[in-house]
């Protein structure tokens, strides 16, 4: 556990090679995930938007590494560094859109769509096409019970597109998933696609009908992270994190560490 609900978030987390996920805590003590932040992303949203204490909770749902800030020294970065600020400021846009999207596909998708979205999300997130989840907890992730994950998880192997195997799961024909998963896959992959051309002011332009053009596909390795890993210290120079998802070099405080996350 990061962070527990309710607590004031004492650090801002960078994953680099981990997932996190971010999670509501309800009065019986369950816990449903409604976002997840990989290498593309940064837990600093709530803490941008001043919503301090909250009931959310912060877990770490693939193992990995993660650079982290304390919250003052990331609200301090993004006085400083307009560019840091513009970069987070997308993001937050891009992950309330997720939200909202994870939100109409709880209600409306079956489970086995929503399992393989899931999948291929962390896929993307992880950069790995192999990685460790139990049933359970990925019962907990969708807000169902185990048993409906099960007969999800088998139909998805039975078909050939994953491989699941005491508690590792790896995605065999990732093609074949996108196709098996709900619309929302689609347009979650487009928002994360939106925020990388904007790094180089790439955007498609507006076609006639006012709609912009589909971004074209890349592969999963192809999104740049937030953060990747703390850059060599040049004698008389800030320390800088590399390049972010929106706008060049970033340079914050010398607070941001490497951590593990698990």
């Amino acid at each position: 556990m990061l962070q527990d609900a309710g607590d004031t978030p004492d650090y801002v987390y960078f994953p680099t090679t981990g997932i996190i996920s971010v999670l509501t805590v309800l009065e019986s003590g369950m816990m449903i995930e409604f976002a997840t932040v990989g290498r593309e992303g940064t837990t600093g949203v709530p803490v941008f938007l001043g919503m301090g204490d909250s009931n959310m909770a912060l877990i770490s749902q693939v193992p990995g590494m993660s650079l982290r800030m304390r919250s003052k020294d990331f609200l301090a970065a993004i006085d400083r560094h307009r560019g840091f600020a513009d970069i987070v400021k997308r993001y937050s846009g891009m992950l309330l859109a997720l939200v909202a999207q994870s939100a109409a596909c709880n209600r409306a998708h079956h489970v086995e769509e929503r399992c393989a979205r899931w999948l291929l999300m962390t896929h993307d997130q992880a950069g790995d096409a192999a990685f460790r989840i139990t049933q359970e907890f990925l019962a907990q992730m969708l807000g169902v019970s185990r048993p409906s994950v099960a007969l999800s998880a088998g139909a998805l192997q039975k078909a050939g597109l994953i491989k699941y195997h005491r508690g590792e799961m790896t995605i065999t024909d990732r093609l074949g998933l996108e196709r098996a998963a709900c619309e929302c896959y689609a347009v979650g992959r487009e928002h994360f696609l939106r925020l990388e051309n904007a790094r180089d002011g790439s955007y498609p332009e507006a076609t006639e009908d006012g709609h912009h053009a589909h971004p074209k596909v890349v592969s999963p390795a192809g999104i740049d992270p937030v953060t990747k890993q703390l850059q060599p210290r040049e004698a008389g120079e800030e320390p800088m994190l590399p390049r972010a998802a929106a706008a060049g070099v970033l340079r914050t405080c010398a607070d941001a560490r490497a951590t593990p996350i698990s």
